[in-house]
């Protein structure tokens, strides 16, 4: 559940926060999807880099890409914000995005593994990254016929969650929000079969450290924690961003790993090989990674 709020930001604040969003939403929503997706993106790449929050982004780049110049770096910021800002464009038009239409918006590899999961009468684990437009990864396993349940933080204004799910309701699969009573809802949605949908890019404190480009992070083991106990195949898919608002969607086959029985090992293991799959897609396209996240804290 969303934490309680003091009373002057529940009556006042979060209403007229609600409200900005809501205009947001439906002026995005009223352009046509590639228009909505330049607006954001132009009003991203203009407010963003100004925000106290780059300078985190800054120095996680300079962590990461310690031979880049210091304008590649704010080349890089400026290009993160106007694909933060590109899908909050886009957000209002997941209903309309047809995944694999001929001709459409995007351009999938590997839908034949979604299959194979759909089809294998065992529950499983795809994971991504926020990476261009992250939300078509269930989408387009929506569309294929296999809903994924997905884990998330739940907004704390109560009226921005339920816009934030009226955005999400074209993707099928229950939305898990973080904390113990997720925990549970995780556990039962792969005894009964079904397959979740998890984002592991993000900083857990009390996680394990894991190296993620040269440097050990902090990262959840819940991933490798739950494939290894229910024996769940566990599938790298990656969102592209091509131009505007056209995307590749790379759905890879399932890691190939053995467990050796030690599981304290196993896990560190797999979050080693998850990590890897990430930074490889990041160094790729790092200007559509969200580098926001505090992976790598002083």
């Amino acid at each position: 559940m969303p934490a309680r709020r003091p009373p002057l930001k529940r009556f006042l604040l979060d209403p007229l926060t609600a409200l900005a969003a809501a205009l947001v939403y439906g002026t995005f929503r009223l352009l046509p999807l590639d228009w909505a997706s330049a607006a954001g993106g132009a009003l991203g790449r203009m407010i963003g880099p100004r925000l106290k929050v780059s300078r985190r982004a800054i120095r996680n780049l300079k962590k990461a890409f310690p031979e880049k110049s210091q304008a590649e770096i704010a080349a890089i910021v400026a290009a993160m914000w106007s694909n933060l800002g590109r899908m909050v464009g886009e957000y209002p038009h997941l209903a309309d995005i047809d995944v694999y239409a001929d001709g459409g918006p995007v351009t999938v590899t590997g839908a034949e593994n979604v299959d194979l999961l759909k089809d294998d009468g065992k529950p499983g684990i795809f994971f991504s990254g926020h990476i261009a437009n992250w939300e078509i990864v269930s989408l387009g396993a929506t569309q294929r016929g296999l809903p994924l349940d997905r884990i998330y933080r739940a907004a704390n204004n109560r009226l921005v969650e339920w816009l934030y799910r009226r955005g999400r309701a074209v993707v099928e699969g229950a939305l898990i929000p973080k904390g113990s009573e997720g925990a549970r809802q995780l556990l039962k949605s792969l005894r009964d079969g079904k397959h979740l949908g998890m984002l592991v890019d993000q900083k857990m404190n009390d996680g394990i450290p894991v190296p993620f480009f040269g440097r050990d992070a902090m990262t959840a083991p819940a991933l490798a924690e739950l494939a290894l106990r229910y024996d769940c195949p566990v599938v790298p898919a990656r969102v592209r961003r091509l131009e505007g608002a056209h995307f590749t969607l790379e759905i890879e086959p399932p890691l190939d790993f053995t467990p050796t029985g030690e599981r304290q090992a196993d896990v560190a293991a797999m979050m080693a090989m998850v990590n890897a799959r990430l930074e490889s897609w990041i160094r790729d396209t790092p200007e559509q990674w969200l580098w926001l996240h505090n992976r790598w804290p002083e």
